[in-house]
């Protein structure tokens, strides 16, 4: 297999996935370097780099975890400084505070991020009515809360729950109505028994 380049490549991947069948022409007693070489391979290839790039990976997400972290400390750290160590006459500055505030979205990510509202029956909240027809128009995504399959089997499933709510609530009704029965049938041997001692006692 070492003959071409192509197959010592493809050699190689095998030492990687512990086949070393490639060396099987050659004896280990006849040729120590071939086991020598081997060992070295395993150890640096395997072994080494393997660790290497699983430390890096940690590294990359360390690094994002850092920046999370800072990103929520600044936050904290603004809201403090607002709520306590602003005056009045700043907090009214528009330029610190202005009453709107635009951000920049990819419009891919909003398009599915909106797709999956309306899947979910989320969408229709009936706040922000006109940003949302807005929206839908520039995004060119069309929205029908008629015909919302979400919201459908919402509905279906609270008309399932209700139906069982009422189902409860008659069972409950004649376990109630049962009650009162045993409660008078009871009353009824009772007074059985008393009218049999009557009679005993009339009949001596």
């Amino acid at each position: 297999m070492f003959i071409d380049i192509r197959t010592s490549l493809f050699a190689i991947y095998l030492f990687l996935a512990g086949d070393s069948s490639a060396l099987s022409n050659w004896s280990y007693a006849d040729n120590p370097s071939i086991a020598i070489l081997i060992v070295l391979f395993s150890l640096l290839v395997v072994v080494y780099l393997m660790n290497l790039l699983i430390g890096l990976l940690n590294n990359a997400i360390e690094e994002d975890n850092n920046r999370v972290s800072y990103l929520l400390q600044k936050a904290e750290i603004l809201a403090e400084i607002e709520l306590f160590y602003l005056l009045p006459h700043q907090r009214r500055w528009r330029t610190w505070f202005p009453e709107v505030i635009h951000y920049y979205a990819d419009v891919d990510k909003t398009r599915i991020e909106i797709e999956r509202l309306i899947k979910e029956g989320e969408w229709d909240n009936k706040e922000f009515i006109n940003m949302q027809e807005k929206l839908l128009e520039q995004l060119q995504i069309k929205c029908n809360p008629n015909d919302n399959k979400a919201i459908l089997e919402k509905v279906k499933s609270n008309d399932e729950k209700l139906d069982k709510l009422e189902k409860l609530d008659k069972l409950e009704k004649l376990e109630d109505k049962l009650e009162k029965l045993e409660e008078k049938l009871s009353k009824f041997e009772e007074l059985e028994e008393k009218l049999e001692k009557l009679l005993e006692i009339h009949a001596k």
